[in-house]
């Protein structure tokens, strides 16, 4: 029950939370996707990461208004069901059950397996080398977080601490040790256009920004959520923009943009050169654990929703996916997303499926902004302990970034768009099927 929530979190708790939950692995690898399509240029990646954030804050503080106003457990899901009603909600569910929690789980396993191949001298490309262990890690804690929540929890916390070492460390060593260089010229190389490149590095962006749609579920324990929520979105993404802009810059002021657009790992590339092969090694370990724990997050949160739609008795095999165990983990649908991760896992490219989950989910999100505008209008009475600030503008700026990012991706990779698409409508059929049996 929503009255059950203890309203104990201050400001200081839930800006930690929010630089938490958006910080995982993104931040260490989309660089190489970023200055690959800027034709090893700096300028425009740069530039990417400053819009992406802006637009992902705007995106906080107007998703954060329904998260408020209706703090259900489920999330996106249960708000899109709220503005458009139980086969939208349901469409949300299905595209996160199917696409997105397990394609960004297996791109988080992808790039952790390429990590182990290089630590172990293997070759990071090598499908018979990285398969095995982004599979095995997969499985691994699936089998953690089906034993209960509790342990996962515990995991969690550790990599927090872990992911943090590896980026001050670099932003520190970068400054003192790199060379000082343009970082916002050329704005992109000779083989790309400003116009054709800043969708993909977006794109890129979004995928180490991702995490803040959760930002909002907070609000339901906070002491005062109207007054601290805005500044807990608005402080904790600027703080985890600066980060990013930062690493970046030292990424640049080590390595210049067009190696860092053929590394596999542009922050172990970088602390190799800061601190040598050994050290090198320590902070790609480190990198790891933290990729680790954002793995561990998903399986730890994912299943939820498989779980909720299951509750609910709009997805097949409800009873055998609505189960918990003894632990408090609903085990059979942690072996959903951990299974459909691994058989994501084997197209083995870590680009290809954050692109492809981040292209699908954004539709969604922008949604959320509409559905937020369609409230507003169909029940100005709803008590809104949060309000979204400067609006209609901030809703707005979220609307048209949400749509460039959609629609250019659409126009630059049409077939990634139209499979993501297509994943997510196979629901429809699904939900009309379990609704006649009803």
């Amino acid at each position: 029950m929503n009255n059950d929530l203890k309203k104990n979190i201050g400001f200081l708790a839930a800006l930690s939370t929010v630089v938490g939950l958006v910080i995982g692995g993104g931040v260490f690898f989309k660089p190489q996707a970023i200055y690959a399509a800027t034709d090893g240029a700096p300028g425009l990646g740069i530039i990417a990461w400053i819009i992406g954030g802006l637009v992902t804050i705007t995106g906080g503080l107007t998703a954060a208004e329904i998260s408020a106003a209706i703090p259900k457990t489920g999330g996106m899901m249960v708000h899109i069901e709220e503005f458009y009603g139980k086969k939208m909600g349901f469409l949300a569910g299905w595209m996160q059950t199917f696409l997105f929690f397990p394609g960004t789980t297996a791109a988080l396993a992808v790039i952790f397996s390429k990590q182990a191949a290089e630590l172990l001298g293997q070759n990071p490309e090598n499908l018979t080398v990285i398969l095995p262990i982004a599979i095995g890690v997969i499985l691994f804690l699936a089998i953690l977080n089906t034993v209960g929540s509790s342990l996962g929890g515990k995991i969690q916390t550790i990599a927090t601490i872990c992911k943090l070492i590896p980026l001050v460390l670099i932003i520190v060593f970068g400054f003192i040790k790199g060379n000082s260089i343009a970082i916002f010229t050329p704005m992109v190389g000779p083989k790309a256009t400003v116009s054709s490149a800043l969708g993909q590095t977006l794109i890129a962006t979004l995928f180490a920004y991702e995490g803040w749609i959760n930002v909002g579920t907070i609000a339901g324990e906070m002491k005062n959520p109207g007054k601290d929520l805005p500044k807990a979105i608005v402080g904790g993404l600027s703080i985890v923009m600066l980060v990013y802009i930062l690493i970046n810059i030292a990424y640049l002021w080590v390595a210049p943009a067009n190696e860092l657009a053929v590394a596999v790992s542009p922050a172990g590339l970088v602390a190799t050169r800061l601190f040598g092969s050994i050290g090198g090694k320590i902070i790609t370990i480190g990198i790891m654990i933290s990729v680790f724990g954002s793995l561990n997050g998903y399986l730890l949160t994912a299943p939820r929703v498989p779980y909720t739609l299951a509750k609910n008795g709009t997805l097949p095999g409800d009873k055998i996916l609505s189960k918990v165990n003894k632990g408090g983990s609903p085990y059979n649908s942690v072996w959903l997303i951990a299974i459909l991760s691994c058989i994501y896992a084997l197209s083995g490219k870590f680009n290809l499926l954050s692109d492809l989950t981040i292209f699908t989910v954004w539709i969604f999100y922008v949604l959320t902004f509409i559905g937020v505008m369609k409230f507003r209008k169909e029940k100005p009475d709803l008590y809104r302990p949060y309000k979204v600030p400067l609006y209609p503008v901030i809703p707005i700026i979220a609307i048209l970034g949400g749509l460039f990012v959609v629609f250019n991706q659409i126009i630059t990779s049409t077939a990634i768009s139209l499979g993501g698409i297509m994943i997510t409508l196979i629901g429809l059929p699904v939900y009309s099927y379990k609704k006649n049996l009803k």
